[in-house]
């Protein structure tokens, strides 16, 4: 099966351009250093789900164009992740269906509580996004396709990765399991979180992060979640074939089975944004 991932966004928390900043990258005028909070979307079939709702969730959707939207799955409960969830309900909004919210049971507990509205029965006008929250223990299928959730750490708390086929997306993390690591095996496509080039206490330095790679073999792998240390064209210069810097609106297609995780290599899309 087929799978097309679009990179929504490749920033950290801040974003890039960051607010009140004029370094080289928030001034860039190459598309490729504008980062949107890290999102992706997958599409195979007809179906379209995305991994995490970031405070351009709206913004992304519209440049991607997403008509409808099947599911959202959620990597954490940080609010660069989970800032844009109302804004699903103009996917729902005049009709029926409800749609699914996959994640850690903890964030979606947390979710719950800070979007309390949604459930609340004396909220009335303005709409509400129609969506169940799906607490998720172990790998799930989802429209012919299994999701296998990576638990990694993000500091000290517990998030997930999710493993498709033989991709795997990493977009908060600073250390992973033994376990999970050998749930990583036998990659052709990572992406994974490289914040910066100095030590960080929540998520992976670049250096640590091209290390997990070559640890996993991975044959290619994306840099994501990078705050303003990095302009794209120079760190794309610094890094060895099959490591290379994401950037928002990039296209990848990987192929995935929906019970397995053997997949047909193909190459990193040369689609630029825009």
């Amino acid at each position: 099966m087929n799978i097309e991932i679009t990179i929504l966004g490749s920033g950290t928390s801040t974003g890039v351009p960051m607010l009140g900043c004029a370094c080289e990258a928030c001034t860039s005028a190459d598309p490729r250093d504008q980062r949107f909070r890290a999102s992706i979307l997958l599409r195979w079939a007809e179906t379209s789900v995305v991994v995490d709702a970031t405070p351009e969730f709206r913004l992304q959707m519209l440049r991607a164009g997403v008509p409808s939207l099947d599911a959202l799955i959620l990597t954490h409960n940080h609010a660069d992740h989970v800032g844009g969830l109302d804004d699903l309900r103009q996917y729902t909004m005049g009709s029926s269906r409800r749609i699914p919210v996959y994640g850690p049971p903890e964030a979606l507990c947390w979710v719950r509580h800070r979007f309390g509205y949604i459930w609340d029965s004396t909220q009335v006008g303005g709409g509400l996004p129609q969506i169940d929250l799906v607490p998720v223990v172990r790998p799930f299928a989802l429209n012919g396709v299994t999701i296998v959730p990576v638990p990694v750490l993000h500091g000290v708390l517990r998030v997930y990765g999710y493993r498709i086929g033989d991709f795997a997306y990493l977009s908060d993390v600073s250390a992973i399991p033994e376990r999970s690591m050998r749930l990583l095996a036998g990659l052709d496509l990572l992406v994974v979180d490289a914040v910066r080039y100095r030590p960080h206490r929540t998520h992976f330095n670049l250096e640590q992060a091209m290390a997990v790679s070559r640890r996993l073999g991975a044959r290619r792998t994306l840099f994501t979640h990078m705050n303003h240390d990095f302009l794209h064209r120079k760190l794309a210069a610094e890094l060895p074939d099959g490591m290379a810097p994401a950037y928002d609106g990039q296209v990848v297609r990987v192929q995935a089975p929906g019970m397995g995780w053997n997949s047909r290599r193909t190459p990193i899309s040369a689609k630029r944004p825009g």
